[in-house]
């Protein structure tokens, strides 16, 4: 009997009543699994009503109550994380060491949750005027809504809900239907822990689920990870309805190769950015400019390196990078490789055909293997899209002047790198170019989670950044006090506060 995936509110798993569910596929098989319940717009108004309700004694609680149950529910979470990496594993297909390494990476925020008292101190001012003090403080939101996608399924969330609930808030996650069970283990992980009923809420679903977050006069926050239409969707609806936003959306990552650079680890980490969790991430390398002359020999030691990665089911242990996440974006993929040799690309690796070999029950499985495309035209539809696959595109460029423009001109501004022994030439780099992350020498750079993640331009919309400090802003709001009191010197007569009379 098929799995179903039901909604988390109120603090116990509540049966769908919509009467609509969408597959839950194993991508490594093509079998579909687990079925889970899509919210109805009732639905949604229950999870946000459970939460208002817990926001009146949750936003009102001990900031030490708060971080004492995230403490404890670190501590499961570590106990867990096996567990959780299996679930990713089973319903997105990236390789067990692949999850667990989502699941360490969503720890870490989890870590600056249980820590937050540093960043929600307030300020004091005191005499700015006679006996006038100026204290600035910040205070919860209220009900804040999540909504992330299907390549982070237990890590994206983490980026959000932790930080949320520290702050005082309460939370309904909308995780993707494609991968929902890590979300919902999540959620019972929270409720173990202590976490109130009430204050960290789960719906399933599809656009009817989204559009009523978006529109709920209840929720005043959302965040949001995905691709940059949709994520100019969500900033433009629900900003239109009154609410705060951070909206993070797509990328084509750049890795700038000078002459000077060690070519070795260059194509090591050109190979691991690019292929790793089959290419299913946004802060993936899709684009390599080689700088010089140095292209022929880096295209030649990614080729050599990218040709030994075994692809195979995420379970097996020996398996490097999984299938993608369903047939048709299987084939969207695809699409782009089939048709970029007529787009002046040269193919240096087709991976379309790839079938898995050793493993009988993954014959129907959505499996890509690894392609690399040289001398790439920004002209190129491989050049120009998110693929979010494991489709490397090399670029030549004659100059770093010439590199840093091209990158530059990209509509996209997620992350970047630069690989380079010349220090000076790193830090220009790091200045000129137009991106939210830049790694030097380091091709993935996203921020450790006490630093914010967020990209510019099409990949970011609204003026918050995800987790670190600018996470803890955009869940809170700030309040500035103005004090005066009279000296108690001057109280009326018959009062005795024991100071002396002034005359």
């Amino acid at each position: 009997m098929t799995r179903t995936v039901n909604h988390w509110i109120g603090g116990k798993s509540v049966d769908g009543t919509s009467g609509t569910y969408g597959p839950v596929t194993d991508p490594a098989t093509g079998q579909v699994t687990t079925k889970v319940a899509f919210a109805s717009v009732d639905e949604v108004d229950a999870a946000v009503a459970a939460a208002k309700e817990a926001y009146a004694t949750w936003g009102q609680s001990s900031l030490a109550q708060r971080t004492s149950i995230l403490f404890t529910f670190r501590a499961l979470l570590d106990a867990h994380r096996d567990e959780i990496a299996e679930l990713i594993t089973a319903e997105h297909g990236k390789v067990h060491s692949d999850a667990l390494g989502e699941v360490a990476r969503g720890l870490e925020i989890v870590d600056l949750a249980c820590g937050i008292s540093v960043q929600l101190k307030g300020e004091l001012s005191t005499q700015v005027a006679s006996r006038v003090d100026v204290a600035a403080i910040r205070q919860p939101l209220g009900v804040v809504a999540g909504i992330t996608p299907f390549n982070f399924p237990a890590m994206v969330p983490m980026w959000m809900f932790p930080l949320a609930i520290a702050c005082g808030n309460t939370f309904v996650l909308k995780p993707s239907e494609k991968d929902p069970s890590a979300a919902v283990r999540l959620a019972e992980l929270l409720a173990q822990a202590g976490l109130p009923d009430g204050v960290f809420n789960v719906v399933h679903g599809d656009k009817v689920a989204v559009d009523r977050l978006l529109e709920h006069p209840d929720v005043k926050a959302v965040s949001f990870v995905g691709s940059t239409p949709i994520a100019r969707y969500i900033h433009t609806t629900a900003s239109a309805h009154g609410k705060r936003v951070q909206a993070l959306g797509g990328a084509k990552n750049h890795m700038l190769v000078l002459p000077d650079a060690d070519l070795d680890a260059a194509a090591d980490a050109a190979v691991s950015a690019a292929y790793g969790s089959a290419g299913e991430r946004c802060m993936a390398i899709s684009a390599v400019v080689a700088v010089g002359a140095v292209g022929d020999e880096l295209v030649a030691k990614i080729r050599e390196r990218a040709e030994k990665i075994k692809i195979g089911p995420g379970t097996d242990p020996a398996s490097e990078m999984g299938p993608l996440i369903t047939a048709a974006h299987r084939d969207k993929v695809a699409s782009y490789v089939a048709g970029a040799a007529a787009e002046g690309c040269e193919v240096v690796l087709d991976g379309t055909g790839y079938t898995v070999e050793g493993h009988p029950e993954c014959a129907e499985g959505h499996w890509i293997g690894i392609s690399l495309l040289d001398k790439v035209p920004t002209t190129a539809g491989a050049y120009q899209d998110e693929i979010f696959g494991p489709v490397l595109c090399v670029l030549r460029a004659e100059t770093y002047e010439e590199g840093v423009a091209l990158i530059n001109a990209s509509p996209f501004g997620n992350g970047t790198a630069i690989f380079t022994r010349d220090g000076g030439a790193a830090r220009r780099f790091q200045l000129e170019i137009e991106a939210g992350m830049v790694g030097v020498n380091v091709p993935i750079p996203v921020p450790v989670g006490y630093h914010s993640f967020g990209g510019w331009k099409d990949s970011l919309f609204g003026d918050h950044h995800i987790y670190g400090n600018d996470g803890t802003h955009f869940y809170t709001r700030g309040k500035v006090v103005t004090t005066r009191w009279p000296d108690p010197a001057d109280a009326p007569a018959g009062v005795d506060l024991g100071f002396p009379r002034n005359h």
